[in-house]
């Protein structure tokens, strides 16, 4: 169950990368793995048309353009840029989290994470729905399952759930003959629904009649497209999932995890083509299915609700080709939650445990797994496995995603001086900021259910870091020359450390302190100390190295400098590192703090100090067990 970390979380960066080197991966050539991002942004096609007609009405392949165009010169080049900023998966969250330090900086991704999970668990969920629609409304379905949308939905879910538990890579594989046979069958579709519209002349000409009586000229029904675009956004839910596949694409060979040129130029050519063949497959069906589906059987209960193409396949080519569009859409629609799947597990372990919100588990696959389908059980059943409520949410979290990714390459534009790309980038921005405002005030239920996945994230990421507040989490120990010297010569006597918190670093301050140690300790004058000082940096990072340098100040007093998130997590892991190389126990004197209790733990869970000698000893405790080879603690 915890064998391994997970494929996706192998290629983290900086000080908190793991200490074993992940094995050679070669990845997968882009095309198949376009196809495993293919299966969510392809999938959309089961409900998109749909979604448009009920949105535009007459109006929807006019829609449709504009959110094509939005597509192709909007969404399609911040990606782009994307793939070159964050070329290990992470999408904008990285790029931004760079952007803020401290814990504004750690909430600002927690909030962003609570929209991803919005976008990849509904889409799991959603696709999950509308795939079972398709199973239960088909004629050769058996009747007992009619009506058992929801029972048919969690065991979608918990198929989905099971291919992981097996294994991610062998996914690519299925994905890319479902993609291949879907896109196949709804050219097919296409085609032949073309083909009606081209015969039946008086199918245009109703169309056009009826959309000039509806909105009059051309300059109105561009204007009423626009306002109405918001609606159509699921459609640009690829372009998440795209570039959270892309530790997956193959690179050239000998490229390195800093320089990937080819995993980037390779995730370049997957999200143009991903978005080229969407755009003319919408496009195309949005325009078929407008002049041939009746209004009324868009509306809930009707036979095309949620499921137009299926309608026109059953309709013009049989019910046994039908059955068979409907196989591969229920197929495809199931396995769309393999793409979503694959961006929760790259995120999430990238995140949560290096913030020390999540524990060690939470970086193994199969657990996470387990994690994220039971609440994907969970919102199925609050949403009773309703497509129409969850597009609200879906449409939301893909939206406010596509905005931070926006907002990104446009800060990313400027600090390289690129004018051209930072304007155009801004008005692209400005774009998604409307369509996801607009979206918003149309459908606030998504912000209300983002709030709740943002809510609960950052609620047990709090709870899951106060739970870690005592692990010891340095995750290496390094002295420079002058601190092993210190070491080796108070290992000839007894090692004693004294804790400082710097003032002046002035004579004095040296000369009364120890002073004060002895007295509060009753320790002999002829004893010697080793001075430790401790920096907080950044108390809102979890896990660290710790690099420990020497220096005599005065000519007589020997000096730790010590730089950390945490002061009595560095001054637990120096003394333990300390006993290690030496075999002896080092002893470490403190003061006791002023103020209260509670307080100064709050201090040190927010900002790494307060508490220090009582958190600083039970960090020991939690270390080393042992008691007789734990290090000595002493407050006077």
């Amino acid at each position: 169950m915890l064998e391994g970390l997970s494929d996706m979380a192998r290629h983290q960066q900086g000080p908190q990368a793991e200490t074993e080197p992940a094995p050679a991966h070669k990845g997968q050539r882009w095309w198949r793995v376009m196809c495993l991002t293919g299966v969510d942004y392809f999938s959309t096609l089961g409900y998109q048309p749909g979604i448009a007609a009920l949105a535009a009405g007459l109006l929807s392949p006019v829609a449709t353009i504009v959110l094509v165009i939005v597509t192709l010169a909007g969404a399609l080049p911040v990606y782009r840029r994307v793939a070159e900023e964050s070329p290990h998966g992470e999408g904008s969250i990285a790029m931004l989290e760079r952007l803020l330090s401290f814990w504004k900086g750690k909430l600002f991704v927690l909030t962003l994470l609570g929209f991803a999970a919005t976008d990849f668990l509904i889409t799991i969920t959603l696709s999950a729905a509308d795939s079972s629609i398709h199973l239960v409304e088909n004629p050769h379905v058996p009747s007992v399952l009619h009506g058992q949308q929801m029972v048919v939905t969690l065991v979608l879910i918990a198929l989905l759930g099971a291919v992981f538990l097996k294994g991610f890579l062998e996914a690519v594989g299925v994905a890319v003959v479902l993609v291949g046979l879907y896109l196949a069958l709804n050219a097919v579709v296409v085609v032949v629904g073309l083909w009606h519209v081209a015969t039946a002349a008086h199918v245009v000409t109703d169309w056009s009649s009826a959309l000039t009586a509806e909105h009059g000229n051309v300059v109105a029904m561009v204007g009423v497209a626009l306002l109405v675009f918001p609606k159509l956004a699921l459609g640009l839910s690829g372009f998440e999932t795209g570039v959270a596949v892309m530790p997956h694409v193959e690179g050239d060979a000998g490229e390195t995890e800093e320089k990937p040129a080819g995993r980037i130029r390779g995730t370049k050519k997957l999200l143009t083509t991903a978005a080229l063949i969407m755009s003319v497959f919408l496009i195309a069906t949005s325009f078929i299915t407008t002049l041939l589906i009746p209004a009324k059987e868009f509306e809930p209960g009707g036979e095309a609700n949620g499921r137009a193409l299926a309608y026109l396949a059953h309709e013009y080519l049989g019910d046994v080709f039908g059955t068979v569009y409907d196989v591969a859409t229920i197929a495809i629609l199931w396995f769309a939650g393999a793409s979503a799947m694959a961006g929760l597990l790259n995120l999430m372990p990238r995140y949560l445990p290096r913030y020390g919100m999540a524990p060690h588990w939470a970086r193994a696959v199969r657990p996470m797994v387990i994690v994220f389908i039971l609440v994907a059980f969970l919102v199925t059943w609050i949403f009773d496995a309703d497509v129409d409520a969850q597009g609200g949410a879906y449409a939301t979290g893909v939206l406010v995603l596509i905005c931070s990714a926006a907002i990104a390459v446009t800060i990313a534009a400027h600090r390289a001086r690129q004018r051209n790309w930072t304007i155009a980038f801004a008005v692209i921005s400005a774009v998604f900021l409307y369509t996801t405002v607009l979206n918003v005030i149309e459908r606030p239920d998504g912000v209300k259910i983002g709030a709740c996945f943002i809510a609960g994230i950052i609620l047990v990421s709090l709870l899951s870091r106060l739970a870690r507040a005592f692990e010891l989490r340095v995750t290496s120990v390094t002295l420079d020359d002058m601190a092993e010297r210190f070491v080796r010569d108070v290992a000839s006597r007894r090692i004693r450390f004294i804790a400082n918190e710097p003032d002046n670093r002035d004579i004095t301050e040296y000369r009364e302190k120890i002073e004060q140690i002895r007295a509060d300790n009753d320790v002999p004058a002829q004893e010697d100390f080793v001075f430790v000082e401790v920096t907080v940096l950044d108390p809102s990072e979890f896990e660290a190295s710790l690099n420990v340098r020497g220096e005599v100040l005065h000519g007589r007093y020997r000096v730790l400098t010590l730089e950390s998130s945490s002061i009595p997590n560095a001054l637990a892991a120096l003394l333990l590192h300390v006993r290690d190389k030496t075999g002896q126990q080092p002893h470490v004197y403190f003061e006791w703090t002023e103020g209260n209790p509670f307080t100064n733990f709050l201090r040190f869970f927010l900002f790494g100090q307060g508490e220090v000698a009582p958190v600083t000893r039970e960090v020991l405790r939690e270390a080393e067990p042992n008691r007789s080879k734990r290090p000595r603690v002493h407050v006077g």
